[in-house]
């Protein structure tokens, strides 16, 4: 059984090994108010909803209403979107922590996951694919003059979510729910096969954080060294932006990967494995209302931040890292003796 914090917080799990079902004993508490660790997740989760959903839904009408589509807003909008679907989710989580009862049936069960680990992949692999697009218009600012268009782009995004919804699929296959002590819970359900958490804990560790990091650190080592010996290292100001992201996304997530791999070994289910994972995804559900509160950081100096709207901000943290390498394409397809066509 995989410990899920929104949904076992109000239980105190006895793994029992012998047992070919992992039965499990437990002390059932009969409302969240009477504990502080309790209402500590729910103001968490109700921070995190309202947060998310107004900043990316702020970020999702700026991007895809108000700013040019370029592609920088396509890559931006796409995170946005990935990161308000989860938060509208949010709810039922919010719920089912206050009435300690699943109320929602197995579909929403299902789904409710499954969406959880949409947004994990698609939000990785889209860093990857904007880490890949500056590393390409950075070493080939001429070739990426001419072909790096919106139409490759939102190719590019539609292929990030079908990979990430194909891979999110266990989340909904292994998901059930049963009645427990007069109520509902919904949980992972791994006991039919063998070792089929571990390889699926394993998986999402290696396929949506391990290599997508490893792409990603590539991509801005060779960005780092162009950028130092070339024209532009006084223009590096805009991949802060994106190296904020990704900095965020690593540091939310991976405590997660960490005590949901240590939970594979049996002689780790204990009370430190229970708040490590409960922390853990708190810290994980945290990264979706993170990403617009770093656009209106990163948009300009923290001063005159308070001189400017935050809409503006946001606009223009979106937007200046395709003006800055439109104008470092520019000044390479000058040298080159080219002229500039579209980004």
């Amino acid at each position: 059984m995989d410990y899920d914090p929104t949904l076992y917080d109000d239980y105190e799990y006895v793994y029992d090994n012998s047992t070919p079902h992992e039965e499990a004993v437990v002390t059932h508490n009969a409302t969240c108010f009477k504990e502080t660790s309790c209402i500590t997740l729910l103001v968490i989760n109700v921070l995190i909803f309202l947060l998310g959903i107004c900043g990316n839904g702020v970020v999702i009408w700026i991007a895809g209403c108000k700013m040019k589509t370029t592609v920088n807003t396509t890559w931006y909008l796409s995170l946005a979107i990935s990161d308000f679907i989860f938060c509208t989710f949010l709810p039922f989580n919010i719920t089912h922590i206050v009435t300690k009862d699943w109320k929602f049936g197995l579909v929403m069960c299902k789904f409710s996951s499954f969406v959880m680990f949409l947004n994990m992949f698609s939000s990785i692999f889209l860093l990857v694919i904007i880490s890949v697009d500056r590393c390409v218009s950075v070493m080939c600012p001429v070739w990426a003059q001419n072909h790096r268009t919106i139409r490759k782009a939102s190719v590019a995004v539609v292929l990030a979510w079908l990979v990430s919804i194909v891979l999110s699929l266990p989340a909904m296959f292994f998901r059930d729910i049963a009645p427990f002590l007069g109520k509902t819970i919904c949980f992972n359900k791994y006991t039919a096969h063998e070792h089929s958490h571990k390889t699926i804990a394993v998986s999402r560790f290696i396929g949506g954080f391990v290599i997508p990091l490893f792409i990603i650190l590539i991509c801005y080592s060779i960005i780092m060294v162009r950028l130092r010996s070339s024209r532009m290292n006084r223009s590096s100001k805009p991949f802060k932006v994106m190296t904020a992201l990704i900095g965020t996304f690593v540091l939310c997530w991976l405590p997660y990967h960490v005590f949901v791999l240590l939970e594979q070994n049996p002689h780790y289910h204990n009370e430190n494995i229970r708040i490590g994972l409960t922390v853990g995804t708190s810290v994980a559900t945290a990264n979706s209302f993170l990403n617009p509160v770093l656009y209106v950081f990163m948009g300009g100096d923290f001063k005159q931040k308070f001189k400017s709207s935050v809409l503006s901000k946001i606009e223009n943290a979106i937007g200046e890292d395709g003006r800055t390498t439109s104008r470092y394409l520019s000044r390479s397809s000058s040298m080159g003796g080219r002229a500039s066509t579209h980004i």
